[in-house]
Formats: structure tokens, C-alpha cells, sequence
């Protein structure tokens, strides 16, 4: 079932509130707890790393966002004057 425009919009509020800031607590904690394991990486690792968590997190969220910056399409048109 595809969600509706509103819905999406919804969606991704929350998901920018709530979501990313969750995710960004997830990530570091998982590279400080994969460094104490396994040691410190170099500087360009840990880069690398965060860059990789930080396109990550687009994948399975990307229908959400796809179109929600454009006019609501099931809106009436505006009237002309």
C-alpha cells in the first residue's frame, strides 16, 4: 500500500527528530565499542567508517523522503485571480 503524501511528510519529521538522532547515538557507540575491541583505527578508517553509517541510514528510508519537498499532488489546484 502506498502512503499517502501527508503520511510521507509525517514520516520524515519524525524520522529527522527522532530517527537520525537515535542513529547517530547507535553509530558511535557501535565504531567506540568495534575501536575497544579491536583496537583504534587510523584516522581515514574511522572517516571512512562514518561516511558509510552516514549514507547507511538512506537506503530503506529513501521512499519516504522521495517527493516530500514538492507540493502536496493530491491538493485541489490553487485558484487564479
Amino acid at each position: 500500500m502506498a502512503l499517502s503524501y501527508r503520511t510521507r511528510r509525517r514520516l520524515s519529521l519524525l524520522v529527522l527528530v527522532l530517527g537520525l538522532p537515535a542513529y547517530i547515538v547507535v553509530a558511535v557507540s557501535a565504531v567506540a565499542w568495534a575501536e575497544t575491541r579491536w583496537g583504534m583505527l587510523p584516522w581515514w578508517g574511522s572517516v571512512l567508517v562514518y561516511v558509510v553509517l552516514g549514507f547507511l541510514w538512506i537506503v530503506p528510508l529513501k521512499p519516504i523522503f522521495i517527493g516530500v519537498g514538492k507540493a502536496d499532488p493530491e491538493a485541489p489546484p490553487p485558484e487564479q485571480k
